[in-house]
Formats: structure tokens, sequence, C-alpha cells
């Protein structure tokens, strides 16, 4: 059936015949998207829902006079999106008789009853106004009211009178939607860098572009965005980026109503692909996703700050400020008014080294936070003129250096160059990941954004917070000596990003170019370019490895090679970790880390240790720092030697001398083997996670079981650590969290999760198995699973490294796999990367050997069937 025309309503609207044409329009509106103009779909699909209602209106014998129809909210604008809300007011005069409540009723049941979103008000003028003062919402949708059908002069008097008598000055109005765009933006974190952004009411989303209307309209009594222009509100080029942006924000909405075919504003990853192809970027898929994305956030960026600039402009020079500060004199060029910069004359910019000039003082004068709204569009005015990148100009160059060698440099001067797009002025490589996103559950944020909030983390271990909160890092930059190169491997290290290749060795060359080009010593640009090029190693080898091995520390302190590499190493680490999602950072991250650091410091301090020597030492510093816990609390050396006598090195180095001393204390006073299993769990660690432990009887499949009763209480196993003693027994760590990163504290869900353990160990209930459905989000990722088997310094051991989707219950499967080959397991690193996990596991045979190539081929094809199910 072609639906290159839109269907007409039926003589006579049915629920039949309404539900039919309904759906004919959406196929028509679905086909007509991919060419016609959004302006156009929009004000056709109201004038469609205008015919319909003036038709039923008909239909039902409603009056042409006493009572009118109007069309408000963005229905009253005239635009309509496919499954947008249908706000109608019903106004009356004079008091409505029952038959006519009645038949108002049925009226709207009918197109509720056709499936329309559809939200209505029955009210008189008087109650419209009391209900518009009460309520800021209500104000704002009567302002855009528009008549359809009834009484005509009934609707035009109302219009006349809600201009005359509205509720809310404008200073009130604006007050009340300012804040109501404040609350809303907090409710989005404050920022538009979403993974599944709200398209209406993200920040920079078509709500802010709504609101800059709402107000002005309110204070000129206008319908008309064009008498902006008029007042000199806004410029003819500014609205006409304005309705660019609304237009790229309406058609991306617009598609996703199509997409999810039902009233959704979320642009979630399950209608990303769809939608990114009917905007016409391709075959669905990641490219055309990321390719979309950019061009949204682009938008919103730009939306950004022509709302900031737009409603202060109404606040400084529609509104008034009485409280107006006096302007303080900054330079022939600028002054600082309260926390705003402004510029003194309009031909500021004429001189491009003033765009950088005016963020050095910004960084000179901490009140300073904003741009004055005039100065925001000098600047706006001058980045448009720029004809090459600002670090073309040597002046420009030195001033960039003097910013961020400034002990507040990167503070909220940083903040604006981002915001304001100086950075992607300055450098033209930042210009390429503005708006760059990755179709992927890991990066939060766009890498501009990302890099900023990096940045960000480093310029706050300078504050009194940070002593608290990152007290390592603290000291460290404390006792730097050129933090700003920290802040430029911070600017460098994912700048290559979607330029294809390995990014960290392309922006290795772009930093060694930046270092040439601002004439730093080698020293310091080599030390930004290494810096760019290693700075995944860290958390790779602290996630990834086995940190308690000497040999993998002493492979990671070849690479770095200097305590001064490693301070900025370890420092830039932390922040890009925290920057990249909010959920990514927890207390087990954390030390991790701070153990590799303080590893890797001792190592390069007395590197001629041999990795034997400094087993044993480590061994030793343990068993002495848990004998003086445990001889505190009663215990006997001569016991203690004895229970420790069965363990192995391994233990004591694996473990810190707290968990030692833990285990030991509930050991030493079990009697016999009906008492097992031993099940501690806790945090004797203070690493913020919680620690299962688990000592029982050589027991075959224990960490298959362990691992599915874990699947079946909701928590995720990060770390274990399968050790036996020389007498036959297993001593089994486990470092969980919850789904939300969270370590388990609630004493019933303990008791609970104990109780299951105890249950299936001693055999008295089967295992659980796996059964946690796939969350919404990981069925829109793919992750092909690979199994690479990795050198393992053992010989009688063999480790692999998975990588598979993130699924729940994933540790329970591979365990069950290796139940079935009747394989042991040594040890598993548990790491998840957005939808992506990359497991590390070391497993021998039953015999205690390595696998032979036969059974490591046996092993991939099972873990592989076993996760395609």
């Amino acid at each position: 059936m072609s639906h290159s025309a839109p269907p007409n309503w039926p003589t006579t609207v049915t629920l039949a015949t309404g539900r039919e044409c309904l759906e004919a329009y959406q196929a028509w509106s679905a086909e007509a998207f991919i060419a016609a103009d959004i302006d156009y779909l929009l004000a056709h699909r109201s004038e469609f829902i205008d015919q319909l209602l003036t038709q039923l209106w008909a239909q039902f014998e409603l009056p042409a006079s006493a009572i009118s129809l109007i069309a408000v909210g963005g229905y009253g604008r005239g635009t309509l999106h496919p499954q947008s809300d249908i706000d109608l007011l019903f106004l009356h005069q004079q008091p409505l008789s029952a038959e006519q409540e009645q038949i108002i009723s049925r009226f709207v049941q009918m197109l509720w009853d056709l499936r329309l979103d559809v939200g209505h008000s029955v009210r008189n003028p008087r109650q419209c106004i009391e209900q518009a003062a009460a309520d800021v919402s209500v104000a704002t949708s009567l302002l855009e009211q528009r008549y359809i059908c009834g009484d005509n002069a009934l609707a035009e008097h109302f219009l006349w009178q809600m201009q005359r008598e509205f509720p809310w000055t404008s200073r009130a109005f604006y007050q009340a939607k300012y804040e109501e765009q404040q609350q809303r933006h907090q409710r989005y974190h404050g920022t538009s860098y979403n993974l599944e952004p709200n398209v209406k009411s993200n920040p920079g989303g078509l709500r802010d572009i709504q609101t800059i209307g709402w107000i002005a309209k309110r204070h000129f009594h206008t319908q008309s965005d064009e008498s902006l222009v008029q007042h000199g509100y806004i410029s003819a080029e500014e609205l006409l980026e304005l309705r660019e942006y609304q237009q790229l924000l309406g058609r991306i909405r617009f598609a996703l109503h199509l997409e999810a075919n039902k009233k959704e504003d979320r642009l979630l990853f399950d209608y990303q692909p769809g939608v990114a192809a009917r905007l016409g970027y391709g075959q669905p898929g990641k490219r055309a996703v990321e390719a979309m994305m950019k061009d949204y956030f682009n938008a919103v960026v730009g939306v950004t700050e022509l709302n900031d600039m737009l409603l202060q402009f109404f606040e400084q020079t529609i509104l008034g400020r009485s409280t107006e500060p006096n302007p303080q004199l900054l330079d022939e060029h600028f002054e600082a008014i309260g926390s705003l910069i402004a510029a003194r004359h309009d031909g500021v910019f004429e001189n491009q080294q003033n765009l950088l000039h005016c963020m050095l003082l910004v960084a000179k004068n901490p009140q300073i936070k904003h741009l004055q709204a005039h100065t925001i569009r000098l600047l706006r005015e001058a980045r448009r003129q720029l004809r090459q990148p600002l670090n073309a100009d040597p002046q420009c160059r030195q001033l960039f250096m003097q910013l961020l060698r400034h002990p507040q440099g990167c503070g909220a001067a940083f903040r604006l160059m981002h915001k304001h797009q100086l950075l992607a002025n300055y450098l033209p490589q930042w210009q390429q990941i503005v708006g760059q996103m990755q179709f992927d559950l890991f990066h939060a944020y766009t890498v501009d954004e990302h890099t900023f909030r990096l940045v960000r983390n480093l310029y706050r271990y300078q504050s009194e917070d940070a002593e608290q909160e990152f007290p390592l890092c603290a000291a460290i930059v404390k006792r730097m000596d050129k933090p700003e190169l920290l802040f430029l491997a911070g600017i460098f290290h994912d700048i290559a990003k979607g330029r294809g290749g390995d990014h960290s060795e392309l922006g290795e060359v772009d930093a060694l170019n930046f270092a040439r080009q601002h004439e730093l010593p080698d020293a310091d640009g080599e030390l930004i370019a290494w810096l760019v090029r290693h700075h995944l190693i860290m958390s790779v080898t602290a996630q990834k490895r086995d940190i308690h091995d000497p040999e993998v520390v002493r492979d990671f302190a070849d690479t770095v090679k200097t305590q001064r590499r490693l301070d900025y190493l370890y420092c830039l680490t932390v922040a890009d970790i925290r920057a990249t999602n909010s959920s990514l950072w927890n207390n087990w991250k954390a030390t991790l880390l701070e153990n590799l650091y303080q590893a890797t410091t001792q190592f390069l301090a007395t590197s001629k240790t041999s990795a034997a020597n400094e087993m044993r030492q480590r061994v030793h510093q343990h068993q002495a720092h848990a004998m003086g816990l445990l001889l505190s609390l009663g215990f006997s050396a001569q016991a203690v030697n004895e229970l420790w006598s069965r363990f192995t090195a391994d233990y004591f180095l694996r473990h810190q001398p707290e968990q030692i001393a833990w285990h030991s204390q509930y050991i030493l006073p079990l009697q016999d083997d009906d008492q097992l299993p031993l099940i501690l769990v806790g945090d004797e660690s203070n690493q913020g996670t919680t620690e299962l432990f688990v000592y029982h009887l050589e027991h075959e499949n224990l960490f298959a079981a362990v691992a599915a009763v874990l699947d079946s209480q909701a928590l995720s196993i990060h770390d274990a650590q399968i050790l036996a003693t020389r007498d036959g027994y297993v001593m089994d760590t486990f470092v969980v969290l919850q789904d939300d990163g969270d370590p388990l504290t609630d004493v019933r869900r303990i008791e609970s999760l104990k109780q299951q353990l105890h249950d299936v160990l001693r055999q008295r209930q089967p295992a659980p198995s796996a059964h946690r459905r796939l969350p919404r989000q990981l069925r829109n990722f793919t992750v092909p699973t690979k199994v690479e088997f990795v050198s393992e310094r053992n010989p009688r051991r063999t480790a692999f490294e998975l990588i598979a989707l993130d699924r729940p219950g994933l540790v329970a499967r591979v365990a069950k796999v290796l139940q079935q080959l009747d394989l042991n397991i040594l040890t598993a690193k548990i790491t998840t990367v957005g939808e992506q996990a990359e497991d590390l596991f070391i497993v021998t045979t039953r015999r205690n050997e390595a696998l032979s190539n036969e059974q490591k081929q046996q092993l991939k094809a099972q873990i592989v069937a076993a996760l395609s199910r």
C-alpha cells in the first residue's frame, strides 16, 4: 500500500475507522519523514488532529457557542510529534449542564479509545487564571493556546483576558522557569552527556529551547519568534542557529517516536541504531549511531550556550537587576561584575589573544565563574571570524602555557574554555573529539567531556577535600615540580580517538608535536608523550594481572622505569577511571591501584632485590603483623604457628595481615570437620568491598558452587583466590560487590548468603542454576566470546583470558564448564569494561598440571558453546 499522500478522516469517525486512519497516517509519517521538512511534519500532524477534533465535535453535537475547544501546551504551538501529548482545554463561560458534561466525557473517552495520549481540563476563564496563578506549568501551557473549534468569540476573549490578567509578572515568571530548568538539569546530573539522553528534557534539549521562548513571549506578549529579533532580545543569526538545533533535535525525537512506536523521549540503546538509520546515517550499526550522536551532542552544546546567554540577557537587560554589584576593573579590556567577567568594549576580541587573556584573568580572579552575556555574544562572533587555530599565534601559545601553569588555571578558566569551545579553537585535534561518543556501556561521556572531567579530577587533587578523599594523589601532586605536565597528559590521552589506529600511539605523536611547538624542554615533552602512550597500562595491570606476583610488579616497573613517571601515571590513571563512568570507580579499584603503586615504588627503590627474596620478605612481614594481632586477642604463638605450618607461602603473600588474623582467629577454635564449612563475610582489609572466605575440606567444584550461589544472590565476583592447605583443606577468598558496585552490608542478606552457602556446600540442596535475565541495555550489544591462553610463570599452571558479553551468571557458567572438564581453578580476576567482561583465570588439572594443547582446545570450545546459549 502506498502512503505517498496522507489519509483523510472518514465522513463518520468510528473506533474502527478512526484507528485505521491513525495507523495509515503513522505509516505515511514514517515514509514522508525520509525527505520532508520536520517543521512541515509537526505542523501537519497538528492540523490532522485538529481535523479529527473538529469532526468529532460535530459528530457529538457539541455546541458552536458557549463552549470552546482550545489546544494548549505543545499542541497549542501547532506542533505534534507522533506520540506527543494532545493537551486540550474545554473552555466554558456559563456552568455546564449535566448533559454537556456527559458529552464532553464521551468525547474524551473516544479519543482515549483511539489510543491518543490526551490530557484535558474543563474550566471557565476565572478557574483557568486561578490555576495558572497556582501552578507555573499551567500558566506556561496557557501562553501557547490555540483555538480549534466551538465558540470562537469566547476563545478570542479568553486570549485577550490572559494577556491582560496573566497572573505571573515577567520577573516572577522568569525566576520560576529558570528554577524549573535548574531542577530539571539536576535530575540529569547537570550534564547533556548521557549514554541514553532524554532528547526533550536533558540539558541542551528541546525543553531548553522552549524555555527561552516562553520567558520572552511572556515579557513581550507575542507568539512570534521573529518579534524577539525586533526587540533586540536575540540576533537574527542566533535565532537561525537556534532553529537549526531545534530542527535536528526535532528530527531525532520524531524518528525516536516512530522507532519506539510509543511515547518515548529517552534515546535508549534499544532505539539508537534504528533512529540513526531513519535519519539517514547509513545501515544500523555502531558507526551510524556514533555519527548521529556526534551531531546530537554538538547541537546540545550549542543550545546550552545560547540558553545560558539569552536567559542571562533576560535577567540583566530586560528584568533589570537592582542589586548589580559595582564593576571591578581588571585591565583596559575586562572588568568583573560579581561572579561574571565582562568585556569593557565591543572590539575586545578583535585581537584574538584576548580570548585566552580573558581566561587567564578568570584564573587570576577566583570569584569569577562565568562570562557575562554580552561577552559571550562577542566571543561567539570572534569564534566565527577565526581562520586558523589559536595555537598558530606565538603569543596565544605563551598565554595558554601561562594558564596551565597558574594554580587555578584548570579550574573555572578551563571549564569555560571547554564550554565556550575555545579549546576546540586552540587545539585542532580537540575539535575532532567534540561530541564524539562510543557506542558502548563503558564510556558514559563524549571524548571531549570525558577529557574535561579527567582534567577537572586532576585539578581537584590540589583541594583540601582531596586530602581526605584521595590522600595519595594529593600528596603526590603537592610535591610535583611541574603539575602542568600532568594536565597536558590528561588533555592528550584520548585526543586521537576516532581517527583509526591506536589512539595511544597517535596521541603520543600529537603530544610531542605540541611540546615542540610550545618550546617545552625535551624531558617534559618526552614525559607527556610517554604518559599518553602508556595511560592504560596501570589500570590494565592492576585489574587484570596478579599484582601479588613480584614478577608482575617487576614487568610493570621495567616499563615505568622512574619514580617520576610512576607518580604522574598513578594520578592520571585514578583521574581517568573516575572520569570514564560514574559507576566505574570503587574502593576495590582504588586499593588495587594503590597496592600496585606502593609495590612498584618499593621495587624501584630496591631494584637489586631478587623476586624470591622480595616474596620471602613480604611473607615474613605479613606473618609478623598478623601474629601481633592474634596475640592481642589472647591466642598463643605456639597454636598460631602450628596452624600456619599447614598453610603455603602463597597464602601469606596474597592476603593482608588483617585478613590472615581474621581467618586464623575463626579457624583456630574449630574442633572437628563437622563444624565445616567455615564461612566468613566482612571487610577486614578495609577495601570497601565484601570479602567472602570459605574454609572447608577439599571439595570438588567448590568454586562452581560458590559462584552459582553468589550469582543467585545478585553478587558479582571481582577477585577470587583458591588456595589449598598442606593437609587437604581449601581456603577460598572471594571479593564481591552488589550489582550497584556497593559492598554487601545488610545483616539479613549476609545471613541469607551464609545459610545458602552452608546448605549447598554440605549438599543439603543443589547449587542454583543461572537464571537472571539479561539486562535491557546489554541486549543491544554483541561481544564475540574469545578465549585466549596467556603465558604463565608457573609451568604447572595454565592461564587464559576470557572476553565475552558481561551477562549475569557469566562466572558461574565458566565455573560449571571447568567443573565438567574436571579442572581446578586457582585464581580468577574479574574485570568489566562496560558491556564487556575481560576475565583472567588460572587453572590446573586434578593432578596439578598445566593443560595440554588438546585440553586447551576442548576448554575453549566448551566455554564458547556455554556462553552462546
